[in-house]
């Protein structure tokens, strides 16, 4: 089977390079480096123990499912036509731009880690009003818009189906957790928001 190369012209590489080290380099600042510097470690109560399980999970979805998107590319296997680049472009920028919202808004409280933080409280404003966990839909966006830029149609199922179940398997975990620590009012917000999409799931 002929190998073909992952876009059709140079600037495109460039432009889905470019955009792939924006979102590593503010995800490296906001989601890491901010919030050490706002937050002390003794300032977690309470840390679910299968959070670890769940990063590594996450990561592996992620990476995994990248790079059989890309494979299949490669290989040209359920090709979709060109004009797709563009969109997932801005399917990748909408859920950076999402993601990172989200960790301003939380602030200290963001973590990588399911944790609760000493006098936390419901966060209910920002994108938080509309649904409850706006950073998973803003790297769920940006994992999408990867494959829909990639071009394989059968790549963006491969991604949904891997990382979309393990991202489900990491909000269970975490609402757990913030409904045995924030108690009533975590449960409240719950009933008055939905998770990924508002006003649908």
């Amino acid at each position: 089977m002929r190998i073909m190369p992952l876009f059709s012209t140079g600037s495109e590489s460039v432009i889905f390079s470019s955009v792939i080290v924006l979102w590593v380099l503010v995800e490296i600042v906001n989601g890491g480096i901010i919030p050490i510097l706002r937050r002390s470690h003794r300032d977690v109560i309470k840390k679910d123990n299968r959070s670890t399980l769940s990063n590594y999970l996450l990561r592996l979805s992620l990476f995994g499912s990248v790079v059989i998107a890309i494979v299949l590319v490669i290989q040209n296997i359920a090709m979709l036509p060109d004009w797709f680049f563009l969109p997932g472009i801005g399917i990748i920028v909408i859920g950076i731009i999402v993601r990172q919202w989200a960790m301003l808004i939380l602030g200290r409280y963001f973590t990588i880690t399911v944790s609760v933080h000493k006098n936390q409280k419901v966060v209910d404003y920002g994108p938080y009003q509309y649904i409850r966990h706006p950073s998973y839909l803003g790297i769920s966006l940006i994992v999408i818009g990867i494959g829909v830029a990639l071009g394989s149609w059968v790549g963006i199922l491969v991604i949904l189906l891997m990382y979309g179940s393990t991202i489900w398997y990491r909000m269970n975990i975490e609402e757990k957790l913030l409904v045995s620590e924030l108690g009533d009012d975590y449960i409240q917000y719950m009933k008055r928001t939905k998770r990924l999409i508002p006003f649908i799931v």
